[in-house]
């Protein structure tokens, strides 16, 4: 349960390799008990950031603490506390589910019996249990990123960072990990996710930090966000495509601005508040015009991203550590 404290601190962090900068003073934080998502183009800093906060690499300046602990200073202590999975499944392919799990309990110092113990509570509540005996070449790509997730969690950290955890997974098994990752947040967990899927920060994100050139250029929540590109637009899809033009002299006249067409059979107009969808409505119903669609709905996390940084990528991938 949030109880208004943050889990994990960042200020001021810096990083560069060479010439290259790959953090430039960010700051980050998130209370225990939420989800942080940070998005940002590929080369803007997220994976720099999150191996910092996990003390796999050291900051050129700035601070960064994990359940008040200084990352610097405590890196033991903070390891305790954190449970991490990369953008690439990082189990050993020639063991089985089980041993993986065992072998990670060992080397965090449970005993074998608690360490397997755990590791088929895990192996189950990640929906591996049948799979338990088998070698892990043998699972599906999905089947090896929920044991990645599993792993992460043997040691039952209170802070899990995730970075792109459904890179290369179908929106099946995408939801699978939604759900696992709702459930460990349920418990009181605290997670740092970087996802290059914007509905997938939309759907988890109590705050979304958005990073780019190194610098963090926005932060709030989802619908803060989504104000950042302006109000509500409202969308009108005739069901007699013929009347697509009336039904935008319609919405142009009422919002004052020429509308637009996206799509086809589709027009939309952005609007200042929700007062004016009911005479839409009613302007609508008066002239005659029955509809498939109408909506009044905030701009997305897309928009968003597209209109904060350009689209643009600042490099294929992220500097390595």
């Amino acid at each position: 349960m949030n109880n208004g404290r943050n889990a994990f601190e960042a200020e001021g962090l810096t990083k560069r390799y060479g010439d290259t900068v790959a953090l430039a003073g960010i700051d980050l934080a998130a209370r225990e008990g939420t989800v942080l998502g940070v998005l940002g183009p590929n080369g803007a800093g997220k994976t720099t950031a999150v191996r910092i906060l996990a003390t796999l690499l050291r900051a050129d300046s700035g601070r960064a603490t994990v359940g008040g602990l200084d990352v610097v200073r405590h890196p033991a202590r903070v390891r305790r506390m954190i449970g991490l999975t990369g953008q690439y499944a990082s189990v050993d392919e020639d063991l089985t589910g089980t041993e993986n799990l065992v072998l990670i309990g060992e080397l965090l110092d449970l005993r074998r019996r608690d360490a397997k113990a755990v590791a088929a509570r895990l192996l189950d509540e990640f929906g591996l249990g049948e799979a338990a005996g088998r070698r892990v070449k043998t699972y599906s790509g999905g089947m090896r990123r929920r044991l990645d997730l599993a792993a992460s969690m043997v040691g039952g950290p209170s802070v899990i960072y995730l970075d792109e955890p459904t890179t290369g997974l179908d929106p099946a098994k995408r939801d699978d990990v939604w759900n696992m990752v709702r459930a460990q947040v349920a418990a009181g967990v605290t997670v740092l996710l970087t996802t290059q899927y914007l509905e997938e920060a939309d759907a988890l994100a109590d705050e979304i930090s958005v990073i780019d050139h190194g610098k963090v250029i926005a932060h709030g929540t989802p619908a803060e966000l989504k104000h950042v590109v302006g109000g509500q637009t409202i969308l009108v899809r005739p069901s007699d495509p013929a009347r697509l033009k009336e039904a935008a002299g319609i919405l142009g006249a009422i919002a004052g601005r020429a509308p637009e067409s996206p799509g086809r059979g589709v027009v939309t107009v952005p609007v200042e508040g929700d007062v004016v969808f009911g005479e839409v409505v009613r302007r609508l119903e008066a002239a005659g015009i029955g509809v498939t669609e109408l909506s009044l709905r905030l701009p997305s996390l897309d928009e968003v991203f597209f209109t904060l940084t350009g689209g643009h990528t600042n490099d294929d991938t992220e500097v390595a550590a």
